[in-house]
């Protein structure tokens, strides 16, 4: 995999971090550094570890589908990017009060928003794609994109509905991931 999909796809994946901190940054009146890296951490964080976790789950069934790889990582970057911009036509954003960038509330968004990660971590392992390397890039590049969108999230309060529009990005980007994966198997060559 060349640094460019890595990096593609790392952006692709911390959409929903992206939002939901943002969202988070909308909600706190105050905060300090503190709780922007608490926030970025855990996102990153779990964005790593699912990764990893989808990696290993896919080492053991990558022998018996290893003739129709290609079509498994397309059809799950295809799913997760219809999911992703399905949700954002679906979600309501609301302002409130409750702070969720801490405790329990902190963790189930760090794991609801890393669900994905499985995924594609499952998609690496099928292509047979070492996962040491991707995984510290897509819980970096999840770190950095909660940082910013904390901020923007603050910055802006509720007047930009940042997170509708992250989450259609990233849905897209991974839909034509898949779409590329497909094209290097020459899947499409009868096409054109």
């Amino acid at each position: 995999m060349d640094n460019m999909t890595l990096l593609v796809i790392s952006f692709a994946l911390a959409m929903d971090a992206f939002a939901v901190a943002a969202m988070i940054g909308i909600q706190l009146p105050q905060f300090d550094l503190r709780d922007i890296l608490r926030v970025a951490f855990h996102f990153g964080f779990f964005q790593s570890l699912n990764t990893i976790i989808g990696w290993c789950a896919g080492l053991a069934v990558r022998p018996m589908i290893d003739a129709f790889d290609h079509w498994i990582a397309f059809l799950l970057l295809l799913v997760i990017g219809g999911r992703m911009i399905y949700e954002a036509f679906s979600d309501q954003t609301e302002c409130s009060e409750r702070d969720r960038s801490r405790g329990l509330h902190l963790i189930a968004l760090s794991i609801a928003t890393s669900i994905d990660a499985l995924a594609v971590g499952l998609s690496f392992s099928v292509l047979n794609v070492s996962i040491w390397i991707p995984a510290v890039v897509i819980g970096i590049v999840a770190l950095l994109l909660s940082m910013v969108g904390f901020q923007l999230g603050h910055s802006f309060g509720c007047r930009v509905p940042l997170g509708k529009y992250s989450d259609i990005l990233g849905g897209v980007v991974l839909i034509v991931i898949g779409i590329h994966i497909l094209s290097e198997h020459g899947v499409f060559i009868g096409f054109f």
